[in-house]
C-alpha cells in the first residue's frame, strides 16, 4: 500500500480481557517467497513475538525462578499471564502472585512491595540484562532485525515507517514516502492522507527538503511528523537508574543517540536532580514585603497577596476567596502553597504563567478593582495575569497599559510623543487642539503637562478665560487662527488602523481582547485563536 506498516508486531484486544499479540501476517508469506524453509519461518516469526513461555527461556527461567523462591502454584500462575504480556514485568509483579506471597514467601519488606517503581524480578536479584535477555525470548522483540536465519540482505524487506521494538534500527526514509506517493498521485484526482514519518534528529533543512521534493514530483499534499515532536509521547523506558549495576550499558547507548533524542531521554532526570540536590530550597525570609491586590472577578471577591524576596522577587503567593465554599477556599490555599513551594525551589515565574493563564472555568468574567486587567477566563487566569504584569512586566498580558491609566488616555500613535507639543509661552493644549495663541490673551492655572493637558478642570478654566477676556483676546489675536491636529486625529487612524486590519470591535470571550476578526459567517480572535462558534 502506499502507507507503509507502522510496525510488524500488533496487539489486539480480547473481548474476555487482555491482548492477542501477532505479527504481520504478509512476514511469513514474504519469508515464504525468499525461500525460507517453514521451520526456519517459526523460528524468525517466534523470535518477533516472543515464545510466551519460560520454558528454554535464557536467565530466567522455571529452574532459575525455583532457586530464587518460587513455587510450582506460583509458576503457574507467571505461565498463565505471560502469553497476553507486553513486557515480562506485566507478569511477574505483586498482582500475578499476590503481596502475602512476595512478603512470606519471598522474604521482601512491605514497604519495597507498596513502592510505585516495585520491580519483582530486580528485587529477587536478576540484573536488567538478564531480564531483557528474557524479555526477548518470551515477549519478543517486535522486530526481525536479529532473527535466528534471517539474511541480512532481506532486511529491507521488512522496514516500517519507524523502527521496531527496542532493539530495532531500521526505518523507510523520508523520501521512499514521498516516492511512493508520487508514483500514485497521478492516478488519484485529490490528495493523499498519509503521514510521512521523519526521525527525532531531522532538521529544518530536512523538512525543507522533503517538501521541495514532493512540489518537484507533483505530490500535492505533504504531511510531516517528526518522531518526538510531542510532548506526551512516553519517555520513561529510556531514562537512566543510579541503581543500575548495568547502567554503563545503558550510558553507552544513550551516547550513541543523536542529540536531540539524548535531550528528550534524560531532560526530566536532570531538572530532577538540580532541583533537588543542587539548587535545594531557597526559602524566605522570615520578614517579608510584597503587596495584596483585591478584586472581583465575575463577582466574586479574590484577595492575592505575595511574599517577596529581598531582591524583589517573587517567593510566594497567597490566595483567598471571600464568601465561598470550604472546599473551594481549601483547594486554593493548597495550590498556592504548591506554587510558593514551587518557586522556592527554582521554578520560573514564567511557567507558571504560560501554563494557568488563558485557563476557563468559573468564576469568570469582568473584572473589578485591578488597574490593568479587566477580564478574565478564571481565577487562575486573573491570579497570573496580575502576577505577570507585576513581576515580569508581561504588559501584553494585561488589557490596559499602565501609561493609559487615565480616564481619558487615547493610546498612543506612531511617532506620538514627537507629535505632542509641550505647554510653553506659545501653546497650550486643550481637548483635541493645540491653538497658537499670545500667552497675555489667556489664563493658564500652574498645573503639569500631563493634567494641563487633558483634565476637565483645565478646560472650565479654557472656557472662563475665554468669556471673561474674550474682547481683548480677540482684539489683540494674529490675523489668522493656526490649529494642529493632536491625540483624537491620531486616535482616529487609530480606529482606521484597526478596521484595516479586519478588527470588528467585538471582545474575544476567551481572551477578552479586541482582536476579532471575520472568519466566514463567525468572528476568530488574533490573540488566542479562538472562534465564535461555528467556524
Amino acid at each position: 500500500g502506499i502507507e507503509p506498516d507502522f510496525a510488524l508486531v500488533k496487539f489486539k484486544k480480547l473481548a474476555g480481557g487482555g491482548y492477542w499479540k501477532i505479527i504481520n501476517r504478509a512476514v511469513p508469506e514474504a519469508l515464504r517467497a525468499l525461500g525460507y524453509r517453514e521451520s526456519d519461518i517459526a523460528e524468525i516469526e517466534a523470535y518477533a513475538v516472543g515464545h510466551g513461555s519460560l520454558s528454554n527461556a535464557p536467565a530466567i527461567n522455571v529452574s532459575t525462578l525455583k532457586a530464587k523462591g518460587f513455587t510450582d502454584e506460583a509458576l503457574k500462575k507467571v505461565e498463565a499471564a505471560l502469553p497476553t504480556a507486553f513486557d515480562i514485568k506485566f507478569a511477574f509483579n505483586k498482582w500475578t502472585f499476590g503481596e502475602d506471597f512476595l512478603r512470606d514467601t519471598l522474604k521482601i519488606a512491605p514497604e519495597a512491595i507498596a513502592a510505585p517503581g516495585f520491580d519483582l524480578l530486580a528485587a529477587v536479584g536478576f540484573s536488567k540484562r538478564e531480564i531483557e535477555a528474557a524479555n526477548v525470548h518470551i515477549c519478543g522483540a517486535m522486530t526481525v532485525e536479529g532473527a535466528p536465519h534471517l539474511k541480512a540482505e532481506h532486511y529491507s524487506v521488512f522496514d516500517c515507517a519507524n523502527p521496531c521494538g527496542k532493539i530495532g534500527k531500521r526505518y523507510l526514509s523520508v523520501e521512499s514516502h514521498i516516492r511512493m506517493m508520487a508514483a500514485s498521485q497521478p492516478f488519484i484526482s485529490g490528495a493523499i492522507s498519509k503521514t510521512i514519518n521523519m526521525p527525532n534528529d531531522a532538521t529544518v533543512e530536512d523538512c525543507s527538503a522533503s517538501y521541495m521534493m514532493s512540489w518537484k514530483l507533483g505530490v500535492k499534499a505533504n504531511a510531516l511528523y517528526r518522531d518526538g515532536s510531542k510532548l506526551s509521547q512516553p519517555l520513561s523506558s529510556q531514562l537512566i537508574d543510579d541503581n543500575d549495576d548495568d547502567g554503563e550499558d545503558h550510558v553507552e547507548a544513550l551516547i550513541a543517540k543523536t542529540l536531540p533524542t539524548r535531550v528528550e531521554t534524560i531532560v526530566e532526570k536532570i531538572i530532577e536532580r538540580v532541583v533537588e540536590r543542587a539548587v535545594g530550597r531557597d526559602k524566605l525570609p522570615g520578614r517579608r514585603k510584597g503587596y495584596t491586590q483585591k478584586a472581583v472577578v465575575g463577582g466574586h471577591k479574590v484577595y492575592l497577596r505575595t511574599g517577596e524576596y529581598e531582591d524583589g522577587k517573587l517567593g510566594e503567593i497567597f490566595i483567598d476567596m471571600h464568601k465561598e465554599g470550604a472546599a473551594l477556599r481549601a483547594m486554593m490555599n493548597n495550590f498556592a502553597i504548591s506554587i510558593s513551594v514551587g518557586l522556592q525551589y527554582g521554578v520560573p515565574l514564567e511557567e507558571y504563567v504560560d501554563a494557568f493563564t488563558f485557563t476557563k472555568f468559573e468564576p469568570a468574567g469582568m473584572v473589578q478593582g485591578n488597574d490593568s486587567i479587566k477580564n478574565a477566563t478564571s481565577i487562575l487566569d486573573y491570579v497570573f495575569r496580575e502576577l505577570a504584569v507585576s513581576y515580569l512586566g508581561r504588559h501584553d498580558l494585561a488589557h490596559v497599559e499602565p501609561s493609559e491609566l487615565g480616564f481619558d488616555a487615547l493610546g498612543k500613535g506612531v511617532d506620538s510623543d514627537a507629535a505632542k507639543p509641550a505647554v510653553s509661552a506659545q501653546r497650550f493644549m486643550s481637548s483635541g487642539f493645540v491653538r497658537k495663541q499670545n500667552l497675555a490673551n489667556v489664563v493658564v492655572m500652574p498645573q503639569s503637562a500631563s493634567t494641563a493637558s487633558h483634565s476637565p478642570a483645565h478646560a472650565l478654566q479654557m472656557r472662563a478665560a475665554e468669556s471673561v477676556h474674550g474682547a481683548h483676546a480677540l482684539a489683540e489675536a494674529p490675523a489668522v487662527m493656526t490649529y494642529e491636529a493632536s491625540a483624537p486625529v491620531k486616535a482616529f487612524d487609530q480606529r482606521a488602523q484597526a478596521r484595516m486590519k479586519g478588527y470588528e470591535g467585538d471582545t474575544c470571550g476567551e481572551c477578552g481582547n479586541y482582536t476579532m476578526v471575520r472568519n466566514g459567517t463567525c468572528l476568530k480572535c488574533d490573540t488566542c485563536g479562538s472562534t465564535s462558534g461555528c467556524s
